[in-house]
C-alpha cells in the first residue's frame, strides 16, 4: 500500500516535469509515512517541501499541484495539502479491507517482500568467548542477531549466519589455566587459586574431566608450580595496586604451566577446556533456538595460513611499518583515530590481526554487507576495523556494527548481582528456565539495542496483560477459542461468504484492527531496513491491544452470515498475523492459553 501511494505520487511528479518541475525526481525520494493522527489522513508526504526551492514555488503552491496531478486510484479516496506543504493521503473505504484477501493468499508469506533484491549479508553474532557459559548479555545478542536474520530473510536477502569463536589468546590460556590450578586442588595440592582467574562452578567440571582423562600425569608439587612467581593480588586489595599484580601473576603461572606439563600436555588442556566449553554453548543455543550456518575458528583461521597473508598483502602496499620492535597499521590514515598494532615487540599478534583477517575472509567469500553484533563496549573497535578493511581496499561502509546496550536483572525489585570473573553471573540457561524460551525473545526484544535494558523476572512469569509475551499469546489463542465456540455451535467459517461482504467490517474497532494488519509489510521492511527488530515488538503489541478492543466490545459469533463471517475473516487474519510476527521474533504461538 505504502508503495502504491509512493508511485501514484512519481507519477504525478512526472507530469509536472517540464513545467513546475525542472529536472527528474528521484524515486527514492518520494516517501510516504504513516500519521499519528487518522484527522490528518492515512499517509502523509512532504516530497513539495523537499523540492520547493529547487522547482522556485511556495511548498504548498507545489503541493496543491502534485494533489491535482495525482492519476485516479480505488486505493485513494482523496489528497489534501496541509500546514507548510504536507500532502495528506485519505484511503479509500475498501483500501485497507483489501489486506484481508492478501492475508489469506500468502498465509505464513503475508509481509515478506524482495526489497533486499537477493543481496548477501553475512550476520555475524554471539561470538563470545568460549571461556564461560552465556550469560544474559550474550542471550540479547543472540536474540537481537537471530530476528534481525529472520527480518533481512523477510525482506528479500540472502543471510549467512555466522558465530565466530575467539579461541585463542589470552582468556582462552587464562581459562586453561584456571581448569588445571583446580585440578591440582582436587588432585590435593594444596594451590591458592588465582584472583584473576576463572572462579564458577564450570571451571571445577572441566577439571574432573581433565581427571577423568589424564589421571595423575599433570599433577606437579605446589613448590614447583610457585617457586619464583610475583606475588598475587589479595582479595579485597584496592584496584588501584591489585590490577597489575593479579595480571603478572596470572600471566607468570601460565608461563609455569607450559614450562611444567609441556607445549603438547597444555595444548591438551586447552583443547579440553575449548570442547566443553563450546559444547555447552552450542547447546544452549540450540534450545534457544539460535542456529548458525558456520563457526569460524579463530585457532583455525591462523593455522590456515590468513592471518599472515593478510599481514603480507598489507606490507606489500605498504600499508604497516615498524617500531620499537612492533608492527603497526597505517590506520589513523583511513579514518582511525590512531595507528594499530597488529603484532607486538614480542612476536604475539593482538587481537586486531585475526579479527581483521577474519572480516576480510568474509568478503572474500562475497558478502557485501557484514552486519557485526557486538557488545557496547567493543564501540572504540569499530574505527580501527572499517581503517583495515579501507586498507585491504574494501569499501569502509561494507561493515555495519549493531552495539548492544546491557542487561540488568531484577527480581522483585531488587538488581541481580552479576560478574563473570568471579561466577556471580546468571546464566542464559537459566534465565530460559526460569522464565521460558518465549518471554526471553520477547522481553530482550521489547526496547532499541541501543538502550539499556531492565528485565523483569517477576513480570515475564506474570500472566497478565502488563507482561507482551502473555498479552500477544493470549490474543491469537482468542482467535483459537471462537473456533472453537462456533464449532461447539454446530457452525462452520465460509470464506466465500466472508470475502464477499467484508463491508460489514465499518466500526470503529474494526478499522483499527484492519489499519494494523495492512501496515504490517510495511512494518517488516521497516525494521529490517534499520535493523530495529523492536519495532516489530511494538507493533505486535498494537495488534494485539486493537483485537483485544474489538473482541470485548463485539460478538463474532451472531446470527447474520454475513457479518459473522467478515468478523471471523478479521479475526482469523489477525491470527495470521500475530503467528507470522511472533515467528520472526522466535516465539511461539499457542492456541491455548
Amino acid at each position: 500500500m505504502k508503495t502504491e501511494l509512493e508511485d501514484l505520487l512519481a507519477r504525478a511528479l512526472e507530469s509536472l516535469q517540464g513545467t513546475l518541475l525542472h529536472t527528474p525526481v528521484e524515486r527514492s525520494a518520494i516517501v510516504v509515512e504513516r500519521t499519528r493522527d487518522a484527522q490528518h489522513g492515512d499517509f502523509a508526504c512532504n516530497i513539495a517541501l523537499r523540492l520547493a526551492k529547487s522547482a522556485g514555488r511556495k511548498p504548498t503552491e507545489l503541493a496543491a499541484a502534485i494533489v491535482a496531478a495525482l492519476p485516479r486510484s480505488p486505493l485513494l479516496a482523496r489528497a489534501e495539502v496541509a500546514g507548510a506543504g504536507f500532502i495528506n493521503l485519505y484511503l479509500a473505504g475498501d483500501a485497507q479491507r483489501d489486506a484481508l484477501p492478501r492475508v489469506f493468499e500468502q498465509g505464513e508469506r503475508y509481509g515478506t517482500s524482495q526489497a533486499g533484491a537477493g543481496a548477501r549479508v553475512l550476520v555475524e553474532f554471539v561470538s563470545a568467548n568460549p571461556t564461560g557459559p552465556l550469560h544474559v548479555g550474550h542471550g540479547r545478542q543472540a536474540t537481537y542477531g537471530a530476528t534481525l536474520a529472520k527480518l533481512l530473510q523477510a525482506t528479500g536477502h540472502d543471510v549467512h549466519r555466522e558465530y565466530y569463536i575467539n579461541d585463542a589468546g589470552r582468556q582462552v590460556d587464562i581459562l586453561t589455566v584456571s581448569v588445571w590450578v583446580r585440578y591440582l586442588q582436587a588432585g590435593g595440592i594444596g594451590l591458592p587459586f588465582p584472583v584473576n582467574g576463572y572462579r564458577a562452578g564450570y571451571v571445577q567440571g572441566i577439571a574432573t574431566r581433565l581427571a577423568v582423562a589424564c589421571g595423575a600425569a599433570l599433577q606437579r608439587p605446589a613448590a614447583a608450580v610457585l617457586a619464583g612467581l610475583p606475588p598475587d593480588a589479595s582479595e579485597g586489595e584496592a584496584e588501584a595496586t591489585a590490577g597489575k599484580k593479579k595480571e603478572l601473576y596470572i600471566d607468570a603461572l601460565i608461563a609455569r604451566m607450559r614450562e611444567l606439563v609441556g607445549a603438547a600436555a597444555y595444548e591438551e588442556v586447552l583443547e579440553l577446556a575449548l570442547a566443553a566449553m563450546l559444547a555447552d554453548i552450542r547447546e544452549d543455543l540450540a534450545a534457544y533456538g539460535v542456529e548458525f550456518e558456520q563457526w569460524t575458528s579463530e585457532r583455525a583461521l591462523a593455522r590456515s595460513g590468513a592471518v599472515d597473508c593478510m599481514l603480507g598483502r598489507l606490507a606489500a602496499q605498504q600499508q604497516t611499518y615498524t617500531q620499537e620492535g612492533a608492527l603497526w597499521l597505517r590506520s589513523s590514515a583511513f579514518g582511525d583515530t590512531e595507528d594499530r598494532v597488529l603484532v607486538r615487540a614480542n612476536g604475539q599478534q593482538t587481537y586486531f590481526a585475526p579479527d581483521l583477517a577474519y572480516h576480510l575472509d568474509k568478503r572474500a567469500r562475497g558478502y557485501a554487507r557484514l552486519i557485526d553484533v557486538w557488545g557496547a563496549d567493543h564501540h572504540g573497535y569499530i574505527a580501527r576495523m572499517r581503517a583495515g578493511l579501507v586498507a585491504l581496499g574494501a569499501p569502509g561502509d561494507c561493515l555495519e556494527v549493531c552495539l548492544m546496550q546491557f542487561v540488568s536483572l531484577y527480581r522483585g525489585g531488587e538488581k541481580v548481582p552479576m560478574g563473570k570473573r568471579d561466577g556471580q553471573f546468571v546464566t542464559l540457561r537459566q534465565l530460559r528456565e526460569e522464565v521460558g524460551n518465549d518471554a526471553c525473545r520477547l522481553f530482550f526484544l521489547m526496547r532499541s539495542h541501543e538502550q539499556h535494558l531492565d528485565f523483569d523476572l517477576e513480570l515475564a512469569k506474570s500472566r497478565s496483560n502488563d507482561n507482551p509475551v502473555y498479552y500477544l499469546q493470549y490474543a491469537h489463542a482468542r482467535v483459537a477459542s471462537v473456533m472453537k465456540q462456533l464449532a461447539a455451535r454446530g457452525l462452520q467459517y465460509d470464506a466465500a461468504v466472508a470475502l464477499a461482504n467484508l463491508g460489514a467490517l465499518d466500526g470503529a474497532h474494526e478499522a483499527a484492527v484492519l489499519t494494523a494488519i495492512s501496515r504490517y509489510p510495511e512494518l517488516i521492511a521497516q525494521a529490517a531496513a534499520s535493523r530495529a527488530p523492536h519495532l516489530l515488538v511494538h507493533f505486535l503489541r498494537d495488534l494485539a491491544q486493537a483485537f483485544h478492543t474489538w473482541y470485548n466490545a463485539a460478538q463474532f459469533i451472531v446470527e447474520d452470515d454475513a457479518i459473522r463471517n467478515a468478523r471471523l475473516a478479521l479475526a482469523l487474519a489477525t491470527q495470521q498475523v500475530l503467528r507470522n510476527g511472533l515467528g520472526l521474533l522466535g516465539a511461539s504461538a499457542p492456541e491455548t492459553m
